[in-house]
């Protein structure tokens, strides 16, 4: 069994421990086998990929920007929706994945339609990703179809 008392938390260390100096008298110096090791020179870490927006920020983004737009509350727009207030909250705050039906359900209750409600999504998915990406262009040939294609 262990040692720890049954109501104590047990820390584990991230790093293991720097060693402290210890104390010499002064005018005396260490062995350099006792000097501390200089450390290289930090160098920033390589900077990661910024990462692709996820559909569900996107989406509930659009819909919080819409319901907050028409001045509405979460209570009253889940209501007309018939979904829960909770659920709506967690949708619009990019937390839940809804399906279809749902977001059909939210977006008519914002006067919209759900074709509206992802090409709003795919706008902003756009807007996002562009001005990430130099040149913006992602290798496209000349043409201006700027929609969202769905494949069932």
């Amino acid at each position: 069994m262990s040692e720890q008392a049954p109501n104590e938390a047990r820390v584990i260390p991230l790093r293991p421990p720097v060693p402290r100096p210890s104390a010499t008298r002064p005018g005396t110096t260490r062995p350099a086998s006792e000097r501390p090791a200089t450390a290289p020179p930090a160098t920033a870490p390589p900077r990661a990929a910024p990462k692709e927006p996820l559909w569900r920020d996107l989406v509930g983004d659009v819909l919080r920007r819409e319901r907050l737009a028409q001045e509405r509350t979460l209570k009253d727009v889940a209501d007309a929706a018939r979904i829960s207030m909770p659920y709506l909250s967690e949708v619009e705050r990019g937390r839940k994945e809804a399906s279809s039906e749902v977001l059909a359900a939210a977006a008519h209750a914002l006067g919209l339609g759900l074709g509206d409600l992802l090409s709003l999504a795919q706008g902003e998915l756009v807007r996002l990703t562009s001005r990430r990406v130099p040149g913006g262009s992602r290798g496209r040939t000349g043409s201006s179809y700027d929609g969202l294609c769905l494949a069932a």
